[in-house]
C-alpha cells in the first residue's frame, strides 16, 4: 500500500526562505522524490495538517571600518598600509606653549602684530618699522637658540608640541605598517613597532610613543613602557633579525613605567634581555634621540652601532630635577644638576656617547617638524651606507667596542693642586637671587618718588632716604642683567678665563703680562659692547640702566643740595665768628654809641662806609678760603630787555619755520604717538620718540641757522658783556643761546616739547 504524500511544513517570516539542513535533503530510496524525509516518516499518521509560524529580530550592530575603511585613499601617507594604524592627524591643531626663556620673544611677536594692525587701522606706511621689528625678532630668536643653557634644552625635549616617533616615521616612509602585541596577551601602547620601507629599502622601525594631547598621553601613559612594550619590541628585534630587517629605533622617554604591577611583571627582567639580545643581533642598529631619553627605559632600546640625537634632545640616567633633589635636596637646583649632567647633544658627543647631532630648525623640532623628519631620513640614510658595508662579525665588534669605550680616561694628566684652607666649606646658597621683573621695580621707584616728596614737604625726615638702598638694589640687577646677556652672547667661558688670569696676574710683578691682559679685557669689552644690543635681555637690561641713571641723578642732586646747606650754615657760622670778634665788635659797639649820642653825621657816614668795607673784605677772605667768590649785582633791566626782544623775534622766525614746511605735521604725529604710548611707553616707542625730535630739531636747527640772525645773536651777546663789565659783572646767563642750546624748544604756538621719561 502506497503512502499518500502529505505537504510539507510552512514557515512564516524571515525563515521561510531559509529552511532546515535536513529538510533540504531529499529521498530517493523509495522513488519518491521532492518530499522532505520529515514527512516520510509520518506517514503512517494520516493525512491531518498542522500550521504553525516562527518569527524572529536581528539585533543591529554597530558597523567597522576594521581593517580597512570602504573607500580607502590610496594616495595617503605613509601607503594604504597606514590605515591600520590608529594614529590618525589631530582634528584640531594643537595650542602654542611658550616657554619661560622664550617670553622676550613673545613680546617682540607681539610689537610686530600692534604695528600691523595700526598699519591696517590707520591706513599709513609702517612697512620699515615692521622689516625692523622682524629682522630684530629674528636675530634675537638666532641669538636665543645658538645659546641655550642645558635646563632650557631640557624644557624643550619636553614641549608637549615636539614631534612624536609616529609624526617622523610617516613623514620619512614611503609604507609603514604597524605590529602590535609581545604574543603573551599584551599591546603595550607606549612602544610602537613596525615595518616601513625608505627608498625601496625595508627596515624595523621602534620607538617610545608620547601623546599628542592629554587624551593620547594617557592612552600611551606619557611614553613610559611596561614590560610589554619591552618583550614586544625583543619579539620585533628577532623578526628583523631572522628576515634580515635593518633596525631603527627612536627613543623618547622620561624612563619605565615605575609602578608595583611593572615591578611584579618583571620590568628590570624585560629591560636586561633587551640589552642582552640588542648585543646579539646580527643586523645594523641605529638609535635617535627626538626628545628625552632617561636611564634604562630608554638604553633597553638604545643599544646600537650609531647614536644620533636631535640637536635639542637629551640623555641622561637621571632627570636634572632628581639630580638636584638627591645632592642639593631641592629641586629647585635642576638648571646646575643640568650643567653638570652634560646631558645634551653636543657634550655627549664629546664624551663620544652619541655618535652626531641632527639639527633642528630654530625654535626647536616642533617649529618645523617635517624639515626636521627630512634631516633625520639623510642622517639615517647616511649611517645606513656606512654600517651596511661591514659584515656580521664587524657589527657585532663595532656595537661591543662602542659602548666598551664609554667611560674611559687617562691616567697621569696633572690637575692643579687646591689649597684647603678649612676642612668645612662655608654654607653657599645654592640658588642664586633671582631677577625683579621691570613691572616691580617700577612699582617700588614710583612708592620712593612719593615718600621723597612727602619727606620734602613734611620736612620730618632726609628726602633720600631709602634712595640709596634702592640705587644698590638697582646696581645687582644690573649686574645679574649684565652676565646673562654675557652668557646668551657666549662670553661666558672668556670671561672665566679673564677672572682667573687676572687673579694670577694680581699676585705677580710682570708688568708685560699686566699689559698684555689689559689689552684682552679691553678687547673682550669692546666686543662685548658691540654685540650687547642683540642679547635676549637687552631690552630689560637697557630699561633697569635708564632707571639707575636717574636715582644716581636724584642722588646727585639731592647730595648737592645737601652740600648747598652745609655750605649755608658754614657760611652763617663763620660770618658770626666775624662779627664777634673783639677788635670788630669793639668797632661796631663804638660806633653804634657815636650814633646815638651825636646822631647820624658826614662822618659818621664814613666811618659807617669804612668800617663797612674792613668786614666786607674779612668776609670776601673767608668765603675765598672756602672756593667761595663774590661777584656785584648788574644793572640788568636793560640787558633783559634787550634779551627779551632778541627771543621774541626768534620766537616769531620759529613760527614762520613750522608753518611754511612739513615740520608741524611732523609735530602732529609725534604727539599723536606719545599720546597712544600712555605714560609708560617701552623701550622702542622711546627710540621711535627721540628719532622723531632730533629730526624736528636738526629741522629747527637748519632753518634758523642764518647768518644775519647770528650777527645779532652775536652782536646782543657782545652789547650785554660791554654792560656787565662796566658795571663789573661778568654774568652773561641772561640770554637763552636758543641757535645753539641743545635744549632747544618751541614755546609757543603748538607744543613741540617732548619729554621722554626713562622709566
Amino acid at each position: 500500500m502506497a503512502a499518500t504524500p502529505q505537504p510539507p511544513v510552512t514557515f512564516s517570516g524571515k525563515l521561510s526562505s531559509k529552511p532546515s539542513a535536513s529538510d533540504l535533503l531529499r529521498s530517493s530510496s523509495n522513488g519518491v522524490s521532492g518530499v522532505p524525509l520529515r514527512v516520510l516518516g509520518r506517514a503512517h499518521i494520516g493525512s491531518k495538517r498542522t500550521d504553525f509560524a516562527v518569527s524572529a529580530k536581528l539585533r543591529k550592530v554597530k558597523k567597522h571600518e576594521y581593517p580597512w575603511p570602504e573607500d580607502p585613499d590610496p594616495n595617503v601617507r605613509g601607503g594604504v598600509l597606514s590605515h591600520l594604524s590608529p594614529f590618525k592627524p589631530l582634528k584640531e591643531k594643537p595650542k602654542p606653549v611658550t616657554l619661560d626663556f622664550e617670553k622676550p620673544l613673545m613680546d617682540l611677536q607681539k610689537k610686530i602684530i600692534d604695528v600691523q594692525r595700526m598699519a591696517n587701522e590707520t591706513g599709513l606706511d609702517f612697512s620699515d618699522q615692521i622689516i625692523s621689528l622682524e629682522n630684530k625678532y629674528q636675530q634675537a630668536l638666532k641669538d636665543l637658540y645658538t645659546h641655550l643653557t642645558p635646563i632650557q634644552r631640557v624644557n624643550i625635549a619636553r614641549h608637549p608640541n615636539r614631534p612624536t616617533f609616529l609624526d617622523h616615521v610617516f613623514n620619512i616612509t614611503e609604507k609603514f605598517v604597524e605590529l602590535h602585541g609581545d604574543r603573551a596577551g599584551y599591546d603595550d601602547p607606549a612602544v610602537v613597532t613596525g615595518l616601513g620601507t625608505i627608498n625601496g629599502r625595508c627596515y624595523m622601525f621602534m620607538g617610545h610613543q608620547k601623546g599628542r594631547n592629554t587624551k593620547e598621553n594617557i592612552q600611551r601613559n606619557f611614553g613610559m613602557p611596561t614590560p610589554h612594550g619591552y618583550r614586544k619590541a625583543m619579539r620585533m628585534m628577532y623578526y628583523a633579525d631572522h628576515h634580515g630587517f635593518p633596525i631603527v629605533t627612536f627613543i623618547d622617554t622620561p624612563g619605565a613605567y615605575a609602578d608595583l604591577k611593572s615591578e611584579e611583571l618583571g620590568q628590570g627582567e624585560a629591560i636586561a634581555r633587551n640589552l642582552r639580545t640588542m648585543f646579539g643581533l646580527k643586523v645594523p642598529i641605529i638609535s635617535i634621540v627626538i626628545g628625552e631619553g632617561g636611564s634604562g627605559g630608554a638604553l633597553a632600546i638604545g643599544c646600537a652601532n650609531k647614536l644620533l640625537m636631535l640637536e635639542n634632545a637629551v640623555f641622561y640616567v637621571a632627570s636634572p630635577e632628581a639630580c638636584a633633589a638627591i645632592l642639593w635636596k631641592t629641586a629647585k637646583a635642576s638648571p646646575k644638576a643640568a650643567e653638570k649632567l652634560k646631558i645634551t647633544a653636543a657634550e655627549l658627543c664629546k664624551l663620544q656617547i652619541a655618535d652626531g647631532v641632527i639639527p633642528e630648525p630654530l625654535g626647536g623640532a616642533h617649529a618645523d617638524s617635517h624639515w626636521t623628519s627630512q634631516q633625520i631620513k639623510t642622517a639615517i640614510l647616511d649611517a645606513m651606507d656606512e654600517l651596511v658595508k661591514m659584515d656580521q662579525e664587524e657589527l657585532l665588534k663595532h656595537r661591543y667596542l662602542k659602548f666598551r669605550k664609554i667611560g674611559g680616561f687617562q691616567e697621569g694628566i696633572p690637575v692643579d693642586p687646591q689649597k684647603k684652607v678649612n676642612m668645612k666649606k662655608k654654607d653657599t646658597p645654592i640658588i642664586q637671587p633671582g631677577k625683579t621683573s621691570g613691572l616691580e621695580l617700577k612699582e617700588e621707584v614710583e612708592k620712593l618718588k612719593q615718600q621723597i616728596l612727602k619727606a620734602r614737604e613734611t620736612s620730618t625726615e632726609k628726602p633720600g632716604s631709602g634712595l640709596k638702598e634702592m640705587i644698590e638694589k638697582l646696581k645687582r640687577e644690573v649686574e645679574l642683567e649684565f652676565s646673562e646677556a654675557a652668557k646668551a652672547l657666549g662670553f661666558g667661558d672668556k670671561i672665566v678665563v679673564l677672572r682667573e688670569e687676572f687673579a694670577k696676574a694680581r699676585n705677580s710683578n710682570d708688568q708685560p703680562m699686566n699689559t698684555a691682559l689689559k689689552e684682552k679685557i679691553d678687547k673682550l669689552r669692546t666686543e662685548f659692547n658691540q654685540k650687547l644690543s642683540s642679547a635676549p635681555n637687552y631690552a630689560s637690561l637697557k630699561y633697569k640702566l635708564d632707571m639707575l641713571q636717574e636715582l644716581s641723578n636724584a642722588q646727585n642732586l639731592s647730595g648737592e643740595s645737601n652740600k648747598v646747606g652745609e655750605l649755608k650754615q658754614e657760611i652763617n657760622k663763620r660770618f658770626k665768628e666775624l662779627t664777634e670778634q673783639p677788635e670788630l665788635r669793639q668797632k661796631i659797639e663804638a660806633l653804634r654809641a657815636e650814633i646815638e649820642n651825636s646822631g647820624i653825621s658826614e662822618e659818621v657816614k664814613e666811618k659807617s662806609l669804612l668800617l663797612k668795607d674792613e668786614i666786607e673784605s674779612e668776609f670776601t677772605g673767608i668765603l675765598k678760603s672756602l672756593n667761595l667768590y663774590v661777584y656785584p649785582p648788574p644793572s640788568s633791566v636793560e640787558a633783559q630787555e634787550k634779551v627779551d626782544k632778541f627771543n621774541r623775534e626768534i620766537t616769531g622766525i620759529m613760527e614762520d619755520v613750522v608753518r611754511s614746511t612739513d615740520l608741524k605735521d611732523k609735530i602732529k604725529y609725534l604727539q599723536r604717538e606719545v599720546a597712544k604710548a600712555g605714560k609708560t611707553p617701552d623701550a622702542e616707542s622711546k627710540a621711535k620718540f627721540q628719532a622723531l625730535w632730533q629730526q624736528i630739531k636738526k629741522s629747527l636747527v637748519d632753518a634758523m641757522s642764518f647768518s644775519e640772525l647770528q650777527e645779532k645773536h652775536k652782536k646782543l651777546k657782545a652789547e650785554i658783556s660791554e654792560d656787565l663789565e662796566s658795571s663789573k659783572g661778568t654774568n652773561g646767563s641772561l640770554l637763552k643761546e636758543n641757535i645753539v642750546d641743545d635744549n632747544l624748544k618751541y614755546d609757543d604756538g603748538p607744543k613741540v616739547e617732548v619729554k621722554i621719561a626713562s622709566n
